[in-house]
């Protein structure tokens, strides 16, 4: 558990930070050497060892240098030959639900509506709860790539309701009792921001519920209890830091899970620093809107300043926002979750107030009007009023976004929150989703940077797997695991392996206000590193993903090493 830290400067000399002081209760200090180390700086890209005293990184350089300054009872790690990087972080991730991945019913990895049927019918003996509840199928990936049906879980479970929640969170598949339940008929109009999918033949429900318009069976849902939520987060900050992150960016929570956070970081049952956006609009986002800069966090491994919105939907489910309609669905050009007008109220509130905003936008209108709200409301609300004057809104997903808004994101300096992973995930469906002439401006890594913008780095876990190994080989391969790609998979946006690393280090730190204590290991920067077995710089990109975590390092304390 990180102890409270409490030192004293008196300078940093020959890439050394010395101190006056160090609490008692502060970590022991922590010796590394013996492997390859990438900094991240530069200045001094690889070093022979680091040393860390007080949960901050007090010498980087050579092992010699390393060994003269490092004190009695220090604990010494030889990496023997194994790779650290500083410390990764996980820009855009949902921890409650990948610990619900974890611990819940996890349909990941199913090929089939008949694989589907099978495991509901192996949950349903097991699972006497009053409603099942599973998630984390993706349809196209199967063959035929054809939405499930309520009739499909009617088959399997009657008696009680079934809600299966798409991978990217965007839609669900319900059973006709969960239909009879939410009241949901062939009268039913769709909600705003939401679309209840019909037989064409019969305008009778499908059972597929897209967006706003999973609200209508989710409210009938018995709430999570405060227990198992906090299982779910626990259990995900767990998996997390056994896969080498130090740090996620939790992408749209509520009040209710950061108190449980609070407790588990009180009960010493987490370590993985948080980075938290409060899920808007509403009345959590209002809370700490009206709070402002003077929240102060329960724990320093934990920040909220952040609020999360939704423009539109997923490209998956067709609820993005285009400007054109799908090349695959005629006459559907996606939907808004959030009006507009929404959008700009908040992002000048929160102009005023110091906090941070990030918006879900996927497709290339739902970017357009983004940019556009936040491009008003920094007209509105000048730097010289604002209480952070560089306020770092961010787009999460910035999947689809047309030429001529790319140079917008440096110019109004949006940070673009991006997922790699995606790509090469989504590129079995985005070309028939978009079509030949769109599909350039699609996971568009290169253009973003070779126009300025700063990219943080992310998985979108439970939706993807949430493995920094995976996030890296993407980035520089653009190729699925078994090493395909299409020929309008877009090869010309691959990264370079310094960008890779570096929007999964020293872009999520900047995207989060951090660079001055994360992101590259320099002395007085927070002792957060990821230590693998094999040098993702070096390697064939095909071993990247078969490489393993060994260690995982946070504020100069081993929070996980491999057995």
């Amino acid at each position: 558990m990180l102890r409270s830290i409490f030192l004293r400067t008196i300078g940093v000399v020959a890439g050394c930070l010395t101190f006056a002081a160090v609490a008692a209760d502060a970590p022991p200090a922590l010796l590394l050497h013996g492997g390859t180390i990438y900094t991240g700086n530069p200045s001094q890209p690889k070093v022979e060892a680091v040393l860390a005293v007080g949960g901050r990184i007090a010498y980087v350089g050579d092992q010699a240098g390393a060994l003269m300054r490092t004190p009695k009872g220090a604990r010494v790690v030889d990496l023997a030959g194994r790779t650290m990087f500083p410390g990764l972080t996980d820009s855009h991730a949902h921890l409650a639900d990948i610990g619900e991945r974890e611990l819940g019913f996890d349909l990941t990895g199913i090929a089939s509506v008949e694989a589907m049927k099978q495991r509901l019918a192996q949950r349903a003996v097991v699972d006497r709860s009053p409603w099942i509840v599973g998630a984390n199928w993706i349809e196209s990936k199967w063959k035929p790539a054809v939405f499930p049906s309520r009739q499909d879980l009617d088959a399997v479970v009657r008696d009680r309701p079934v809600v299966l929640q798409r991978v990217d969170g965007h839609a669900v598949v319900v059973n006709s009792k969960a239909l009879e339940v939410a009241g949901i008929t062939r009268t039913t109009p769709d909600p705003e921001g939401g679309q209840i999918l019909r037989d064409p033949s019969t305008g009778e429900p499908t059972g597929i519920l897209v967006d706003n318009a999973m609200d209508l069976v989710w409210r009938q849902v018995p709430p999570e209890t405060d227990e198992l939520l906090a299982r779910h987060l626990e259990a995900g900050a767990a998996s997390y830091v056994r896969l080498g992150w130090t740090e996620m960016q939790y992408a749209g929570t509520s009040w209710r899970a950061i108190d449980q956070l609070c407790r588990l970081y009180a009960a010493g049952k987490v370590q993985l620093r948080v980075y938290a956006a409060i899920g808007g609009p509403g009345e959590d986002a209002e809370k700490l809107l009206a709070a402002g800069r003077d929240y102060k966090s329960c724990d320093p491994r934990l920040t909220v300043r952040t609020i999360k919105l939704f423009m539109d939907g997923a490209l998956g489910s067709r609820g993005a926002a285009l400007d054109e309609p799908y090349s695959d669905a005629p006459g559907n050009r996606g939907l808004y979750v959030t009006p507009p007008e929404e959008i700009l109220r908040i992002a000048t509130a929160a102009l005023r107030r110091g906090i941070q905003v990030e918006t879900h936008a996927i497709g290339d209108r739902g970017n357009r009007v983004v940019l556009d709200q936040y491009e008003k409301a920094f007209a509105a609300v000048p730097a010289a009023e604002r209480p952070v004057a560089d306020p770092r809104f961010r787009i999460e997903h910035a999947q689809v976004v047309a030429d001529a808004d790319i140079p917008r994101f440096a110019k109004l300096g949006v940070i673009a929150s991006m997922q790699t992973s995606h790509a090469i995930s989504d590129m079995l469906f985005a070309p028939a989703r978009l079509g030949p002439a769109r599909i350039g401006g699609a996971y568009a890594w290169r253009k973003f940077l070779d126009a300025g913008a700063t990219i943080a780095g992310g998985t979108d876990a439970p939706v993807e797997a949430g493995d920094p190994r995976v996030e890296f080989y993407a980035a520089v391969a653009r190729r699925t695991l078994e090493g395909f790609a299409g020929p309008d998979w877009g090869l010309d946006q691959r990264l370079t392996r310094d960008e890779a690393l570096g929007i999964l280090t020293k872009g999520a730190a900047y995207a989060a206000f951090q660079e001055q204590d994360r992101g590259t290991i320099e002395p007085g920067k927070l002792a957060d590193f990821s230590v693998y077995s094999a040098d993702w710089m070096q390697i064939p990109e095909a071993e990247i993903p078969r490489s393993q975590a060994v260690m995982t390092v946070i504020a100069g304390e081993i929070a996980w090493q491999a057995p």
